[in-house]
């Protein structure tokens, strides 16, 4: 069952109040009914055809016609709600038609409070939304309608309520979609999703924590990467001054610095000059260090220049 399915099947089993489930059943018949004589809905979820079932039998006191078709190519079926009665005063009231004229976009009653919105919300996703399950790699929540204005208009509703929702055209439709996790989950929580939002919550803090594991694993293998080429170089330097038979020309204190360099090899700058400064009783900083390395630096520089 896909995320989608999930959360689909917790929101149809919200209670609400009279002017609530009209909101609601607004957003369902805008988006999903073929409107002639009457009033024919299509969708493909069992849980919200019997949500739109009830919607109808207990706002209008109308039982609705259902029909279940097998779906070709697929072991799936399909649902269509067929309403005959009363179907202009329900569409009247549902703010889809007024004085025989399609209104692309509801009047306000149908949104006018906190309450409405999310209960309209909650029908548009009922029938034209999907949203990725957090496990996959890109988080994503998208409606797709049919008309640029009331994909202006959904997108407003969102952004209203701080998500940061965006319009694409795809093809003949529009998709209006939330690409950011915390504003997803905020979008659950407003069609009061809530097992979902502690489920999408648990595996985005999940991955947010891996993903962080992961950058601080890849910055400390690129800092050892770092020592270990300093290291060597610095090797590389000490093993020249021996070749070139000058290390006996050299003063004691960078003497010291190659022996303990050559001893611990794959110790950090910081780990060199606290190993040196335990065993001989004499302080030396990162900084000291550095300075020593450079020196001997210098002399393979010069010596390698004048031949």
């Amino acid at each position: 069952m896909s995320f989608s399915t999930v959360i689909k099947d917790e929101v149809t089993r919200i209670d609400a109040s009279r002017e609530e489930l009209i909101s609601e059943l607004s957003a369902i018949v805008r988006n999903s009914a073929i409107i002639d004589k009457n009033i024919t809905i299509y969708v493909e979820n069992n849980g919200v055809a019997r949500r739109i079932f009830k919607l109808f039998k207990n706002v209008y006191e109308i039982t609705p016609i259902i029909t279940v078709r097998k779906k070709y190519f697929s072991n799936g079926l399909s649902y269509i709600l067929t309403i005959k009665h009363h179907v202009n005063e329900i569409l009247d009231d549902l703010s889809i038609v007024k004085n025989g004229k399609y209104l692309n976009i509801p009047h306000d009653y149908i949104y006018s409070d906190e309450d409405l919105v999310r209960a309209y919300l909650r029908g548009l996703f009922l029938v034209t939304a999907s949203v990725n399950d957090p496990k996959t790699s890109k988080y994503h929540l998208e409606f797709l309608v049919d008309d640029n204005e009331y994909a202006e208009f959904i997108s407003n509703l969102l952004n209203e309520n701080g998500l940061n929702s965006k319009i694409i055209k795809r093809e003949k439709k529009y998709m209006v979609y939330v690409k950011e996790a915390e504003k997803i989950s905020d979008f659950l929580r407003i069609i009061k999703a809530y097992n979902g939002v502690m489920y999408f919550e648990d595996i985005r803090i999940y991955r947010d924590h891996k993903n962080m594991t992961n950058r601080l694993n890849n910055c400390e293998q690129a800092n050892m990467d770092k020592i270990f080429l300093t290291a060597s170089s610095q090797i590389r330097d000490i093993k020249k001054l021996y070749e070139y038979d000058i290390d006996d020309l050299v003063d004691d204190k960078i003497k010291v610095v190659m022996e303990y360099r050559l001893k611990y090899p794959e110790a950090s700058l910081g780990e060199l000059s606290e190993i040196i400064s335990n065993e001989t009783g004499n302080k030396i900083t990162k900084s000291g260090l550095n300075h020593r390395f450079r020196k001997i630096k210098e002399i393979i520089n010069n010596i390698e220049n004048k031949e």
